[in-house]
C-alpha cells in the first residue's frame, strides 16, 4: 500500500462511517482523490463493503513477561539501612505486555498470553491491557500465586541504586499450558515472543508453530542463548548489540562489523534483522536490502520504553501490507514516540501520531 492508503486506513479504523468529503479535509486532498483512494483499496480487497467495511484483521499473539513495575525515587541522598523520604510509583511492565499495549494503541488486532496471580496487580495489569484493546482472555492465572512484580530504588538523582524482580511465575507457562491455547495460536498471522519465557515455552512455540511469522525480542544477553536453537524459525529478530553479537558468535567493535554478524544471522536462517544500537541508530538487513540509519535528534524523557515499542512497529508493519523498510521506519518513529515520554507507556501511542512523526523524522 502507499503512504496514502496507509493514512487513509488509520482514519477509518478510528471513523468508520466518516463522510468522504471529511476524509478528504483531513488528509488535505480534493474529495475525487479521496475517492480514487478509496477506489483503489476496494480493489485490493483493504475494504469490503459500503460504510468502509474492512478486511477482517490480521491479528498477533505476544506471549511474554507482565508484571507490575515499582519504582522508587528518593527525594535526598539516599540513606542505606534506613527509611528514606520519596515518591513511589506502580505501572503495568513486562516486555511481551508492554509490546502488546503498544502494539493494541497502534491499532492491530491483539492477544496476550502471559501469566498472572489472583491478586489485584492482576486485575491492574488486565485492565491495563483491555484499555489498549489488548485480548488478555487466554492469560494462565495460577490461584495463590503472586503476580510478578519489579522493584527499583533510585537516589535523588535518578540513578538506580537496587533493584529486586520476582518474575519466576513466567515458568509456569509450559508447552502443554500453551497447547490448551493452540485454537489462538494456531489461528494467528504473527507470534511475538520474549526470551522471557521458558526454555519449554520456547521448544513448544517454535516447533508447533514455526511455520509462522515469528518476531523475536532476546530481551537480554542472559536470556539471549535460549533462542539459538530456533535461529532457523526465527521471521524478525529485534536484538541490541550485545545480543547480536552473542547469537551471531561475531564481535562489534565498530559499525563496519555489522554486515558480517547480518551474514552470519541470515546463514543461520533468520529471514529480518534490527540491531537497535542506543544512541548510534539501528542496522537493518533481510538479507537482500541491509542499511544503517542513524538516530534522529529527539525529545528524550525515559529510555526504557523505546525497545518494546520498537518490537510493536514492526509487528505492526507487518501486519500493515508494510514491506520491510518502510517497517523498519515506522518502527523507529514508535521507538521515537515511546522516548518522548515521562512513562515506559507513551500513552498518545497510535497509528496516526507515528504515522506524522515518521514524517517529521524523514524531513530531518
Amino acid at each position: 500500500m502507499t503512504e496514502r492508503e496507509q493514512q487513509i486506513l488509520a482514519i477509518l479504523r478510528q471513523q468508520p462511517m466518516i463522510p468522504q468529503q471529511e476524509l478528504a479535509d483531513q488528509l488535505g486532498i480534493s474529495r475525487s482523490a479521496a475517492a480514487g483512494h478509496i477506489m483503489n483499496l476496494t480493489r485490493k480487497g483493504v475494504i469490503q463493503g459500503k460504510g468502509y467495511i474492512l478486511a477482517p484483521d490480521r491479528y498477533a499473539v505476544v506471549i511474554g513477561g507482565a508484571n507490575m513495575d515499582l519504582s522508587g525515587v528518593a527525594t535526598s541522598e539516599l540513606v542505606h539501612g534506613d527509611s528514606n523520604p520519596g515518591h513511589l510509583v506502580a505501572s503495568a511492565g513486562g516486555v511481551g505486555r508492554n509490546i502488546a499495549d503498544n502494539l493494541g494503541r497502534l491499532g492491530s488486532s491483539v492477544q496476550f498470553i502471559g501469566v498472572l496471580g489472583d491478586d489485584p496487580w492482576a486485575d491492574q495489569l488486565k485492565q491495563a491491557c483491555r484499555e489498549a484493546q489488548v485480548g488478555v482472555d487466554h492469560c494462565l492465572t495460577i490461584n495463590g500465586a503472586s503476580t510478578s512484580s519489579y522493584l527499583s530504588i533510585h537516589g535523588a538523582d535518578g540513578e538506580m541504586a537496587l533493584a529486586l524482580n520476582d518474575m519466576g511465575l513466567i515458568d509456569s507457562l509450559t508447552g502443554e499450558q500453551l497447547a490448551r491455547r493452540d485454537g489462538v495460536l494456531q489461528r494467528a498471522y504473527a507470534l511475538v515472543l520474549d526470551a522471557n519465557l521458558s526454555s519449554d515455552a520456547l521448544s513448544y512455540l517454535f516447533e508447533r508453530h514455526g511455520d509462522k511469522a515469528i518476531f523475536v525480542d532476546p530481551v537480554s544477553s542472559v536470556k539471549a542463548p535460549k533462542l539459538k536453537p530456533y535461529l532457523n524459525k526465527i521471521h524478525t529478530l529485534k536484538p541490541n548489540r550485545q545480543e547480536a553479537a552473542l547469537l551471531s558468535g561475531r564481535s562489534i567493535d565498530r559499525l563496519e562489523d555489522l554486515p558480517d554478524v547480518a551474514a552470519a544471522l541470515h546463514d543461520m536462517g533468520v529471514q529480518r534483522l534490527l540491531i537497535s544500537l542506543g544512541s548510534e541508530g539501528a542496522y537493518a538487513s533481510d538479507g537482500g536490502q541491509a542499511t544503517f540509519i542513524e538516530a534522529k535528534a529527539t525529545n528524550v524523557h525515559n529510555v526504557t520504553g523505546a525497545g518494546d515499542a520498537l518490537m510493536a512497529g514492526l509487528t505492526h508493519g507487518y501486519l500493515s501490507h508494510r514491506d520491510w523498510l518502510d517497517s523498519v521506519h515506522f518502527a523507529l518513529a514508535a521507538a521515537n514516540l515511546a522516548l518522548s515520554a515521562d512513562s515506559t507507556i507513551n500513552s498518545t501511542m497510535s497509528e496516526q501520531a507515528v504515522l506524522r512523526l515518521q514524517q517529521e523524522l524523514a524531513r530531518c
